[in-house]
């Protein structure tokens, strides 16, 4: 059997919701799916706004807005993340300033952010690398201690936590992503939490088009105009549906994820021990989502011959981004003051395994062309 790299899953609840959705004749944005969504995210994480968005990186584009990212300010976040994580920042007229990793977590180095921090630094963006939290109380207090936003890019973090507090809920502001690609899904979508109060009122304007139309159909106001800039970031009903569907087996799918990223971590052990592989490290005062599993190999020569391998047996394995500071728009819009020299060295050696619910009858057979490939 063909083993991808993912396979989106469906709780079997989606098509019946999204029925309802059309019966309800409510096919444009905040209707009773999006409200039942923000009450659960507010529920679960503890955020004062939850507001479902198109996708993640539009929730960070919301992010660049409330906190007054004009031209020239600078944005401290880490190279080895997707390209939304500047972007949004960048659309504003933002520059990015790139730090390393830790060789641990593949997450911000929080001891080489105050370095980084310049007259013109507006905000930190800690990435919480595969569900994994970045050292958030250092953060936090390096940002508080300079007056600096923070902007916590959890796209891959729902469902997981740091010292028993939801990412995404720690920082002013949180994004989620729920593409298809991670463990709660709507096939393109995300949220923003609005974790500082006073945020919470221009948050619904900007994402209204700039307009005050939130507050009209709360009867706050007898009609609707624009106030503020803004743009269309609401998703539709039928994403709200969908997704109410997989949040209410949240639970359910991350705790088959940590099984089969526990299958993993076990079935690799040997070949950690033996010094052909490293696996992920998780701290412990990291609640983890299973978002993904990775390996790192000792190069990339040997990387690309694992995924070959792999894929002769209809294994997809894939690597995962190329680092922002190297890359064309990385150096033309953003910076790195210093070298980093982790996260050259972890992108060439970084191998993300199949993980999707439905692997379970299948992983035995991925790990064993693993070390077959590697200790045969």
């Amino acid at each position: 059997m063909r083993i991808p790299f993912n396979k989106p899953y469906m709780t079997g609840k989606e098509l019946h919701y999204i029925a309802e959705a059309h019966a309800n004749g409510h096919l444009a944005g905040e209707g009773s799916f999006t409200k039942q969504c923000h009450a659960w995210l507010e529920a679960r994480t503890g955020t004062h706004k939850a507001l479902l968005t198109h996708s993640c990186t539009a929730a960070l584009e919301m992010a660049a807005m409330l906190i007054g990212i004009e031209p020239g300010d600078e944005v401290i976040m880490p190279a080895y993340t997707f390209v939304s994580t500047a972007n949004a920042f960048v659309l504003r007229g933002a520059v990015p300033v790139f730090v390393d990793i830790r060789a641990d977590t593949l997450n911000i180095d929080e001891t080489k952010i105050a370095a980084a921090i310049t007259p013109r630094t507006k905000a930190i963006v800690p990435v919480h690398y595969a569900g994994v939290a970045c050292e958030m109380d250092t953060i936090m207090a390096i940002a508080r201690r300079h007056q600096l936003w923070v902007v916590e890019d959890a796209a891959q973090a729902v469902m997981s936590t740091y010292k028993g507090r939801a990412l995404g809920s720690i920082g002013d502001l949180g994004a989620y992503s729920f593409h298809e690609t991670k463990n709660i899904i709507s096939g393109e979508g995300g949220a923003l939490l609005v974790n500082h109060p006073d945020l919470v009122a221009r948050a619904e304007i900007i994402r209204e088009k700039g307009t005050n139309r939130s507050q009209f159909f709360r009867g706050q106001v007898d009609k609707y105009t624009w106030v503020d800039i803004g743009s269309s970031y609401l998703p539709g009903e039928i994403i709200a549906a969908f997704l109410w569907a997989q949040i209410g087996e949240a639970d359910a799918i991350t705790r088959r994820r940590t099984a089969l990223w526990d299958t993993y971590h076990q079935g690799l052990a040997g070949l950690a021990e033996a010094g052909l592989i490293e696996r992920p490290r998780i701290p412990e005062a990291c609640g983890y989502n299973a978002h993904l599993y990775y390996i790192l190999l000792p190069d990339v020569e040997r990387r690309s011959a694992l995924i070959e391998a792999l894929k002769q047996h209809d294994i997809y394995a894939v690597f995962h981004y190329i680092p922002l500071h190297t890359a064309p728009a990385g150096l033309s819009y953003g910076r790195a003051d210093y070298a980093l020299p982790i996260t050259d060295n972890i992108a060439g050696r970084l191998l993300r395994l199949p993980l999707w619910l439905g692997l379970e009858a299948y992983q035995a057979g991925v790990i064993g062309r693993i070390i077959d490939a590697l200790a045969g």
